[in-house]
């Protein structure tokens, strides 16, 4: 590297990502506290010292046909990023999930000599299989965060390493409930559902009023009820309140909250969420959930077209059984989902069971995954020695 800082590029597009790759930026530095990050990134990247050059929100578009009204300025990020990282090239680039971006990125790079690493597998497992030939030819290696993902990347000799999940380290095996209430000020003796609609504003879209409707029925059967409502943006908060005032449900005993997601799901007795990360969060806290999801009816269709196997939500899939109850669609109904959390709810040996696999869950997934993937990393960084000294870069 003649002397000069390692830099590192690295394309993140979803919230989840930019989790993921911040505490893998914290790792790195650990390392090699001059390294410089560069490219496509949020927040708390940026707070780890990434120079985003384009705001992660760019690419945060959800379902086919959302893409395809974005397609033009995806296409025209991903033009002027690979330019400009050709350009200069990076010691290693680090494409943060957002496969259908970063793989083409990626394989262009690794063309060019640039060590590639593509840091959570695409769901090949659930559908698309056929796209780890592409994989292939764009990665240098695969870091997996579910332990069963490794052998698909094995049998087709690319090169993979299990990490874990960054969440499973951070949340701790047990989770006091009565003080996360207390934390929120909440009573101890009322039952209370954490209700997550999703991060995005397209989500909330589909969601939203469905899950002020499902409280209402809720109440019905259970009138002490009371509903968390983490909300991650201004624009999402203001999406739940107009679906509150459009359901005429301003009475309802809603507790909004601008982020604290997981202290809303330590803090209630049973969760609804939308498919994704937040399935697996909860997961990990050990709580009882209803998976629910809709989107648009022609992203539905294409996706029902090359879907795999029966389960979406990552609990299910990572128990390779229906754990917890998922509605899609047409069947997420306010009735269908109240029924099944009020079931879950009432249930203590299905609350006993689904707690019970979900904490073999999160022993498996702790693999103190940032430490792992640095090091994955590093191996590939020419010039670099797995195991020197912290700080050191060997040229």
């Amino acid at each position: 590297m003649g002397g000069r800082p390692m830099r590192i590029a690295m394309v993140a597009g979803e919230a989840s990502g930019d989790l993921l790759a911040s505490h893998l930026i914290g790792a790195l530095k650990q390392r090699v506290p001059d390294a410089q990050f560069v490219g496509i990134g949020g927040p708390k990247m940026v707070a780890q010292g990434f120079d985003a050059w384009w705001p992660l929100e760019k690419l945060a578009v959800r379902g086919y046909a959302e893409v395809l009204r974005h397609y033009r300025e995806i296409v025209g990020i991903r033009s002027s990023l690979q330019k400009r990282l050709l350009a200069n090239p990076p010691d290693v680039f680090i494409g943060v999930d957002a496969p259908d971006f970063n793989l083409a990125l990626e394989t262009r790079l690794k063309k060019r000599g640039v060590p590639t690493v593509h840091y959570v597998s695409p769901s090949i497992w659930a559908w698309r299989a056929k796209r780890i030939h592409k994989i292939g030819a764009a990665v240098s290696r695969m870091l997996c965060l579910f332990p069963f993902e490794p052998e698909l990347y094995e049998a087709r000799g690319i090169p993979v390493t299990y990490v874990g999940h960054p969440l499973a380290d951070i949340i701790p095996p047990d989770i006091n409930r009565k003080a996360y209430r207390e934390k929120l000020g909440l009573p101890l003796d009322r039952p209370i559902f954490a209700f997550l609609p999703g991060s995005r504003q397209s989500e909330l879209q589909f969601m939203a009023e469905t899950f002020v409707e499902t409280a209402r029925q809720i109440l019905v059967r259970l009138p002490q009820a009371l509903f968390l409502v983490p909300l991650a943006t201004r624009e999402t908060r203001l999406q739940f309140e107009t679906a509150i005032y459009n359901r005429q449900a301003g009475q309802l005993p809603f507790k909004l909250l601008f982020g604290h997601a997981h202290d809303a799901m330590a803090a209630a007795d049973t969760v609804l969420v939308a498919s994704g990360t937040a399935t697996l969060e909860a997961a990990l806290i050990k709580r009882p959930m209803v998976i629910a999801y809709r989107m648009a009816p022609a992203s539905w269709r294409l996706m029902k077209r090359m879907k795999y196997q029966p389960w979406v939500g990552l609990p299910n899939i990572l128990s390779r059984c229906f754990v917890v109850p998922e509605f899609l669609q047409e069947d997420a109904t306010p009735e269908n989902l109240a029924q099944a959390l009020v079931n879950e709810h009432q249930d203590k040996v299905v609350r006993a069971k689904v707690e019970g696999q979900f904490a073999q869950l999160h022993q498996q997934l702790r693999q103190n995954t940032a430490e792992k993937a640095a090091q994955a990393v590093l191996s590939l960084v020419p010039g670099w020695r797995t195991g020197a000294p912290r700080g050191t870069t060997v040229v």
